[in-house]
C-alpha cells in the first residue's frame, strides 16, 4: 500500500483514540497499525488498580475492544464505521506490572461484519505475560 493512504489511517486511527474520552481519558494509545491489525498498549496507573493492586478487568477489555475496532477499520474503509455486536474476553490470570500491550488481529472481515481476535500482554520489565484474549464480532456500517 502507498505511503499516502497509510498515513491517512493511521490519522484516522490516532482521531479515533484522541477522541473517544473513555479511551483517551484511560491512556489507551494507538502504537502501529497496518492492513488488518492494530497494536496499543497503555501505561498502567494507579486508578487502573483493583483493591487487590492487579489491573481491572475494565481497562484489558476496553483496551482489546478499542484494539479490535482500529484493525477492522483498517479493512473497512475511510468512510465506514466499526461497531462492536459482540465481545467475548477471557483473563487468562491476573494482570501485574507497569504496561499493558495489545494486538488485534482480523480473522476474517467481510462487507457486513468483521472477525477480530485481540491478545493484551502485561510487562513489568522483566518481559511480557499473556493476560487476557478476546474474540469480537463487529458490525461495519457504511454511509448509505
Amino acid at each position: 500500500m502507498a505511503a499516502g493512504p497509510e498515513l491517512d489511517r493511521r490519522a484516522l486511527l490516532e482521531r479515533g483514540f484522541a477522541d473517544a474520552p473513555f479511551v483517551h481519558g484511560n491512556g489507551i494509545r494507538l502504537a502501529d497499525i497496518g492492513a488488518g491489525w492494530c497494536e496499543a498498549s497503555v501505561d498502567v496507573q494507579p486508578h487502573h488498580l483493583q483493591q487487590t493492586g492487579v489491573v481491572h478487568a475494565g481497562l484489558l477489555t476496553t483496551l482489546a475492544d478499542h484494539c479490535a475496532g482500529a484493525a477492522a477499520f483498517t479493512q473497512a474503509g475511510p468512510t465506514a464505521q466499526v461497531l462492536t455486536t459482540n465481545l467475548n474476553v477471557s483473563l487468562l490470570r491476573a494482570a501485574r506490572g507497569q504496561r499493558l500491550r495489545c494486538r488485534a488481529e482480523v480473522v476474517r472481515a467481510g462487507r457486513q461484519v468483521s472477525f477480530v481476535e485481540a491478545s493484551v500482554w502485561a510487562s513489568d520489565g522483566d518481559g511480557e505475560t499473556l493476560v487476557a484474549r478476546a474474540m469480537a464480532t463487529l458490525a461495519v456500517a457504511r454511509p448509505a
